[in-house]
């Protein structure tokens, strides 16, 4: 009791503080989200998301030997398709040659070593902006997984290291499993997108892939039927556990920051390691509000990767790896 316990004497001096410190950052804690697009020489910065950029696969591989040079060794890819690829089947996305398979390779190339991730959605091949096949004005589940077994399939050949399913299509995790395990990818791991909800926080990345929904007759003008609702907590342990058992390796909560009370649910209930995505809306918003002189950058976006890890986050999605690995160290 006081004065014979005084809780300052633990904060006297940073030496002290670092001793005691509960959650602190390393370069092992990120996953390095990377846009990827078509050409020769191109590096294009998104405005809606300051300081990140769509680079083309000869950039990519330089940015992929700086990225493992500071010390970061898991990339997620992302690809921008041309729209003329684009059509209601994710024809394009089983291409061998497509633009996220040779990212997966030019990858490997570049540094053998590091673990590569993929996205596996149909929204960024779709002609409609959205994550599954559109018929009749609703999305359909079982169709879509079929073809995203068969994408996931073609990024685990290209190279792949582990597969991260976006969707939210019920039964996914078990089909791309059942697929890769027919074919003798026994080693290629998933990270799910468990508890995946609508937010209004991907402005930005939709922005950065030109996927979002399209404004058109009998098309779904947002992504409610398959993503959660921002209201919900005990679906997110339900997903998630049904993932787990169809063979998901990792989980994901995304976003990050409003929903960090579900990260820590699913810590307490599974066994397996936790993912956060802390999105681009919530990178944007720190840029936006630090370029107006509102708030300290640096020590804001490492206030919220150290929350996010505090709840309970195995590994973090973040556009702010590069600068918080410089920054820590």
């Amino acid at each position: 009791m006081y004065p014979l316990s005084r809780n300052r004497r633990l904060r006297t001096n940073e030496a002290v503080r670092s001793l005691v410190r509960e959650t602190a950052i390393t370069p092992d804690d990120f996953i390095v989200p990377l846009f990827v697009v078509e050409g020769k020489n191109i590096k294009e910065e998104i405005a809606s998301m300051p300081g990140y950029y769509r680079m083309s696969l000869d950039l990519l591989k330089k940015e992929v030997k700086e990225v493992w040079n500071l010390g970061l060794k898991s990339v997620l890819l992302f690809v921008k398709v041309p729209e003329n690829l684009k059509d209601n089947a994710g024809t394009e996305a089983l291409n061998s040659e497509g633009l996220m398979q040779r990212a997966i390779k030019t990858v490997k190339e570049a540094v053998p070593e590091m673990l590569v991730m993929t996205d596996l959605a149909l929204d960024p091949y779709s002609a409609y902006g959205h994550d599954g096949i559109v018929a009749e004005g609703k999305i359909i589940n079982d169709d879509t997984t079929a073809v995203l077994a068969e994408m996931g399939l073609s990024h685990a050949k290209a190279g792949a290291d582990i597969l991260a399913p976006s969707d939210m299509m019920d039964g996914r995790i078990f089909e791309i499993r059942s697929l890769l395990e027919d074919e003798g990818f026994h080693d290629t791991g998933i990270m799910s997108y468990s508890a995946k909800y609508a937010s209004a926080f991907y402005g930005p990345f939709r922005d950065a892939l030109d996927s979002a929904p399209v404004d058109a007759e009998n098309i779904p003008k947002n992504k409610k039927t398959y993503q959660m609702d921002p209201g919900n907590r005990d679906e997110a342990i339900r997903e998630t556990l049904m993932d787990i058992e169809e063979g998901a390796d990792i989980v994901m909560v995304k976003p990050g920051l409003c929903y960090l009370d579900i990260v820590r649910d699913i810590k307490n209930a599974v066994n397996v390691p936790v993912a956060v995505y802390q999105v681009s809306g919530e990178y944007a918003m720190i840029k936006a509000a630090s370029e107006k002189g509102w708030l300290d950058h640096d020590a804001v976006v490492l206030e919220q990767l150290t929350a996010i890890k505090r709840a309970g986050a195995n590994m973090i999605a973040s556009y702010f790896a590069k600068e918080a690995v410089k920054l820590i160290s």
